[in-house]
């Protein structure tokens, strides 16, 4: 399809619709969700972003009249190690529009779908993702949430290069991050600690992508 309309640019669209003053990046590729190399990322439901995973028995059949038993508080913990870039989640199908004209052309893109993102790890976390969120937001002086929503009718307005075809897709940015997470059981030993990754929106926008028409 050729589009010939000249229409008024929009910046990107961010969290709940609302406008970045930031300048649209055109991108070679289309969005990857996540990282190649990450594997088993699972997605973590609305309802369960608040609660801490259950804690296995620390083992061992110690008596109350021990005099020399030393019992531990029980805690779990998470701490972020590294902070990555975000990684785009579309909402709705991806778009396109090909200019085959010898002039640059304006194309015009609509979310067509309302759709919300939440939360993906992978590894097992020992803490909620309610608390693994706060400790990545305090590292890194970052605003996160456990779930954003992308809506429906949302425009973008970019130039398509003459015999090119512009791509785009509406959804929600988020961070990639790891760190390691444990426990402290009662019996004063801890579990081995273990690598989590996680995927946590950042923002809501449009993706946009240029190729060869």
């Amino acid at each position: 399809m050729v589009l010939l309309a000249i229409c008024v640019g929009a910046s990107p669209a961010m969290a709940d619709g609302t406008e970045s003053d930031g300048s649209l990046v055109v991108n070679t590729a289309e969005p990857q969700e996540t990282d190649p190399a990450d594997t088993g990322v699972v997605d973590i439901p609305a309802d369960k972003v608040n609660v801490e995973p259950d804690i296995p028995s620390s083992g061992g059949d110690h008596s109350k009249n021990e005099p020399d038993r030393v019992d531990c508080n029980v805690y779990n913990y998470y701490t972020p190690s590294y902070k990555g870039g975000d990684h785009h989640k579309g909402v709705g199908p991806k778009l396109g529009n090909t200019n085959n004209t010898s002039h640059t052309a304006t194309s015009k893109f609509t979310s067509e779908v309302t759709g919300s993102v939440g939360v993906s790890i992978s590894g097992s976390l020992a803490v909620s993702v309610e608390a693994m969120i706060a400790k990545i937001e305090a590292k890194y002086d970052v605003t996160l949430s456990a779930s954003m929503t992308a809506k429906l009718g949302n425009e973008m307005s970019v130039p398509t290069p003459a015999h090119k075809t512009t791509h785009a897709a509406y959804g929600v940015y988020r961070l990639r991050n790891q760190g390691t997470s444990w426990r402290q059981l009662e019996s004063c030993k801890t579990t081995p600690k273990v690598t989590v990754t996680s995927y946590t929106p950042d923002y809501v926008g449009w993706y946009i992508w240029e190729t060869n028409a």
